[in-house]
C-alpha cells in the first residue's frame, strides 16, 4: 500500500519574494508538486509569481482554476475538481505544497480545499507553514502601531453585507478590513457615518508593481484593485 504524501499549506506572504519565510523557500525545494490557485479566467496565478525566485527549475507547478462566481454549484464543482487532482498527488504518495497568498489560515482558499481533502483522504499528513499578511506589510509601510496594551484589533471583511461590519468597527479600538474592493463607495460611507474617515488608511497591491498607499480616504480609487484593504487607527482621528 502506498503511504500518502505529505500536504503543506505554505502561505506566501503579500507580494515581495523577500517576505517568504525560510520555512516556506525550504519546503518548496523539496516537494514534488506545487498547486497554485488561479482564476478560471486566465492562467495566471499571483501566489505562483511570487515564490518564482524560490522554485527549483525541476518543480512541477499545478494551476489549480478556480472561478470567480457567487454559484453554489460552479463553485462546488471547482472545489471537487482541484481537490480530486491534489488528491491524486498524494496519493501517489508524492508531497505536495498548497501555495496561498498571505497567510493559509486567513481568508484563503486553502482553508476550503483543506477539509475536502482530509474527508477524502483519511490519515493525511498536514502540515501548515503561517505567512506576513499584507495588513502586516502594509503597516509596517506606514509605520503605524496595529495594537499596543489592552488595545484590540478586528479582523474583517469587505464583502460582508451583514451588517456585522459596523458592529464589530463600533467594539474595536483599531481595525483591519480585508477584501475592500468590492462595493468600495459605501465602505467609504460607512466609515465616514461612524467618523473613522481620518482614522483610515487605504493600501493596495502592497509588494507588488502598482503598489499605493492613501493616508485620506476621500482620494482612494472608486473601484480599487483586489488586493486592497483598510488600516483603522483611532488615534489618528
Amino acid at each position: 500500500m502506498t503511504t500518502l504524501g505529505t500536504l503543506y499549506g505554505l502561505g506566501v506572504g503579500p507580494g515581495d519574494p523577500e517576505l517568504l519565510t525560510l520555512k516556506a523557500a525550504r519546503i518548496l525545494g523539496e516537494v514534488d508538486t506545487v498547486f497554485a490557485a488561479s482564476s478560471s479566467k486566465n492562467d495566471y496565478s499571483i501566489a505562483q509569481a511570487i515564490i518564482a525566485p524560490h522554485l527549483p527549475p525541476q518543480a512541477t507547478v499545478v494551476r489549480l482554476p478556480f472561478p470567480m462566481t457567487r454559484d453554489p454549484a460552479a463553485l462546488d464543482a471547482a472545489w471537487e475538481a482541484n481537490t480530486a487532482a491534489m488528491a491524486a498527488v498524494l496519493a501517489a504518495g508524492r508531497d505536495a505544497a498548497f501555495i496561498t497568498l498571505g497567510d493559509p489560515l486567513l481568508y484563503s482558499t486553502f482553508g476550503y480545499v483543506l477539509p475536502r481533502l482530509t474527508t477524502r483522504l483519511p490519515g493525511l499528513a498536514v502540515n501548515i507553514v503561517p505567512g506576513i499578511t499584507s495588513f502586516q506589510a502594509a503597516a509596517a509601510k506606514v509605520g503605524d502601531v496595529l495594537v499596543e496594551s489592552g488595545e484590540n484589533l478586528l479582523i474583517a471583511s469587505g464583502v460582508d453585507e451583514s451588517g456585522r461590519l459596523e458592529k464589530g468597527l463600533a467594539a474595536a479600538d483599531n481595525a483591519v478590513i480585508l477584501k475592500a474592493y468590492r462595493n468600495f463607495p459605501r465602505l467609504r460611507d460607512l466609515l465616514g457615518r461612524m467618523g473613522l474617515t481620518r482614522a483610515t488608511t487605504f493600501a493596495t497591491r502592497i509588494g507588488h508593481d502598482g503598489e499605493a498607499i492613501v493616508r485620506k480616504l476621500e482620494d482612494a480609487p472608486e473601484k480599487p484593485h483586489y488586493l486592497s484593504l483598510c488600516l483603522i487607527k483611532r488615534t489618528r482621528v
